[in-house]
């Protein structure tokens, strides 16, 4: 009997060892800060949903930034950890000169995910319908405004002489404004566009994305201080990002309405599986997250036909690839 309490007293006493362990490697908290909510960030709420953070030891706690300008100003004040947003913001917060500048880690879209959105159903759609016409094309010196501008001028049109594209409606208000009635065109992200079908308040005519091609559209970044003093943090949260892009490429699109459900409660699944065989379509995701050097210099070419731009920060300084590498080599182990 004496032998036996033993045996039970060193086995409740490795338990709690094995217990403390557990405690000293729980999960770290992730403020990710979002540019919007969309159905074109499908695989980072599979991620969510599917609990990828939590098996690589992340929990991420998700806010809406309500635009690049704002969700970068989270992450640069210190109030989120990870930005998810154009590289543009980077961009701009790097030729401030900061010392602790945004580095991009990942990248999860590689198209424009906005749609325009006009006030009649249009089949035979092409962007020269659109001059003369006066269309809501989201902030100044965001990506969303420069991509529609740059497919605008590779069309033939001038912004300002031949559209009238109108700037002063805050990107989460643009629905609203259109909606009221402003402006005969908008540019919609999902599932917002196709919910504006539905309502009957107007059609998707044209995708942005399909006519500017491939761009780095939207990536994960995060402060110089956070990779050199988190770089577990990082890695984890890279890891089932990658997760989750495979997921998406590996399952259709009514799994993947199914899997993103919770993150879009007012909308129903046969409806969400829609938007994402429309972004599937496009070749929106893509499982390699590291942002390519060409594609990175060809959204510096736009922000500077747009004016934005005199010089763009170094391709080696904006971004870091080593997390997304790892990150492959990690999901094939």
């Amino acid at each position: 009997m004496k032998k036996f309490i033993s045996l039970l007293l060193v086995v409740l006493l490795v338990a709690s060892l094995l217990g403390g362990c557990k405690q000293e490697t729980k999960s770290q908290n992730v403020r990710l800060v979002e540019v919007t909510h969309s159905v074109f960030y499908s695989p980072m709420y599979v991620a969510i949903e599917k609990g990828f953070f939590e098996k690589n030891g992340v929990t991420v706690e998700l806010t809406n930034g309500g635009g690049a300008d704002k969700t970068m100003a989270a992450l640069v004040s210190g109030e989120a950890d990870v930005a998810f947003c154009g590289p543009e913001a980077s961009v701009y917060v790097y030729n401030q000169g900061r010392e602790d500048y945004a580095i991009n880690f990942a990248q999860l879209t590689q198209r424009d995910g906005s749609f325009i959105v006009g006030r009649v159903d249009d089949d035979n759609f092409s962007v020269d319908k659109i001059k003369g016409k006066t269309i809501l094309g989201g902030r100044k010196g965001g990506v969303p405004l420069m991509t529609l501008e740059y497919v605008l001028k590779q069309n033939g049109l001038t912004p300002g002489v031949d559209v009238n594209v109108r700037t002063d409606i805050q990107f989460d208000m643009m629905a609203g404004a259109f909606a009221s009635g402003e402006a005969d065109y908008t540019t919609l992200f999902e599932p917002l566009a196709s919910t504006f079908e539905l309502q009957g308040k107007g059609y998707v005519v044209g995708s942005v994305g399909e006519l500017a091609g491939y761009i780095p559209y939207t990536c994960f970044s995060t402060l110089k201080s956070n990779i050199e003093k988190k770089p577990e943090m990082i890695q984890g949260f890279t890891n089932a990002l990658y997760e989750g892009m495979v997921w998406v490429q590996d399952h259709t699109s009514k799994e993947v309405a199914e899997a993103i459900a919770p993150q879009f409660p007012d909308s129903q699944v046969d409806f969400l599986a829609s938007v994402v065989q429309r972004y599937k379509d496009l070749n929106t995701w893509n499982p390699d997250l590291v942002l390519g050097e060409d594609g990175y210099n060809r959204l510096i070419d736009i922000m500077k036909t747009a004016g934005e731009l005199e010089e763009g920060a170094p391709y080696d300084k904006i971004q870091t690839p080593d997390f997304a590498l790892k990150a492959k080599d990690n999901y094939k182990k």
